[in-house]
This record gives structure tokens, C-alpha cells and sequence, in this order.
């Protein structure tokens, strides 16, 4: 990859994954046609959302629910959407897809169950499911350079070192981000993509 290519694509040379984000695609279509299906029918979310009480009383699905519905609404699904469209595809590329299957819904599950627990037992969205990603990628950042030889832009390290930083605060200040994220990272680093 030439120099003015790599600097288009900074994660070019990580990419060992496949080149179609297929996986990424299929989990965007289905929580596009989820989204959709809330704001077209609203009582939809009450029925699937990460609820404390209803969990307790024995509805354990809306752990998995409430990764493809959101409580953000419109604005939450757009946005959502996107970061899932960037962080998505990258994790597709760099990490492959068994290693995006395990961060996307192993963190967001963590995430789930965390949030229900702990941290904010009502709500609902793929955004701890992103954070799963995030924290994979930048286990591969914090290492690009020692173990692959790979040199990326300097604000892509200081985002992956900022990045634990941010997710140890986010959890402090108890929002449900942080621990997927840190669970992301911890995966991340356990199952480093091999490069040949």
C-alpha cells in the first residue's frame, strides 16, 4: 500500500477480514427493520425493552431485545445506525467475522445484563453492542505498530489509550457504555487477529 493509500485507508493494512462487510450488513438491516417497526408501531418498545421489573418477572428476552430496539428513538437509530456502519465494518475487516460476532453480542449482552443489574436497568439499544467494537479495535490500535508493524495516525492511538480512560469515567459516572467497552478491550486483546 503506497503512502498517500494508506493515508485514505489507515487500517488497510490490518485488514486481513473480508472485504464485504456482510456481517455487519445483515445485524444493520435488522435493526433498521426493528427501528422502523417501533417508530411505526410504538407500543412495540414496551414490549421488548430492557425493563428491571419485567426481566424479574421472568421476561429474560428482553436482554437480547433490547440490543436491536432503541430507546433514543429516531435520533437514537440514526445515529446508532452509523456508528455501527463505521465501527462495523472496520471490526469486520481487521478482526474477521467470528471475532466481530463475539464482540458485538457477547459486550452487548454484558452490557445488557450490567445495565439491568447495576448501572441503568431501563432502556434499550445497539449502542453497548458498538462499544464491544470499539474496544476490540482498539486493543488492535494500541498494538499496531510492536506486533503487526503497522504504523497508524497518531490521533487513532491516542483515541485507542484514551478510550479505557473514558470507559473507567463513563462507568463511574454510571452510564452503560463503559463495561462493554472494557469488555471489547479485554477480548480484543485475548484474541488478537493474526497477521501472516
Amino acid at each position: 500500500m503506497t503512502t498517500r493509500a494508506a493515508a485514505r485507508h489507515p487500517f488497510g493494512a490490518l485488514a486481513t477480514g473480508p472485504r464485504r462487510p456482510i456481517l455487519t450488513a445483515a445485524v444493520f438491516a435488522v435493526t433498521l427493520a426493528c427501528g422502523i417497526a417501533q417508530l411505526a408501531h410504538p407500543p412495540l418498545y414496551d414490549a421488548v425493552v430492557r425493563d428491571a421489573a419485567r426481566i424479574n418477572a421472568g421476561e429474560w428476552y428482553r436482554l437480547v431485545t433490547g440490543m436491536f430496539f432503541q430507546d433514543g428513538w429516531a435520533f437514537g437509530l440514526v445515529s446508532n445506525l452509523l456508528w455501527l456502519a463505521v465501527f462495523g465494518t472496520l471490526t469486520e475487516r481487521v478482526s474477521g467475522r467470528a471475532r466481530w460476532l463475539v464482540l458485538y453480542f457477547g459486550c452487548g449482552l454484558f452490557g445488557q445484563v450490567m445495565s439491568y443489574v447495576w448501572l441503568n436497568p431501563v432502556g434499550a439499544g445497539n449502542s453497548m453492542c458498538v462499544s464491544g467494537l470499539i474496544g476490540g479495535l482498539a486493543a488492535v490500535v494500541m498494538v499496531a505498530s510492536r506486533r503487526y508493524g503497522v504504523q497508524l495516525p497518531v490521533q487513532f492511538r491516542v483515541l485507542a489509550f484514551a478510550a479505557p480512560v473514558l470507559a473507567v469515567v463513563d462507568t463511574l459516572v454510571h452510564d452503560n457504555h463503559g463495561l462493554p467497552l472494557l469488555l471489547g478491550l479485554a477480548l480484543g486483546f485475548c484474541s488478537l487477529p493474526r497477521r501472516s
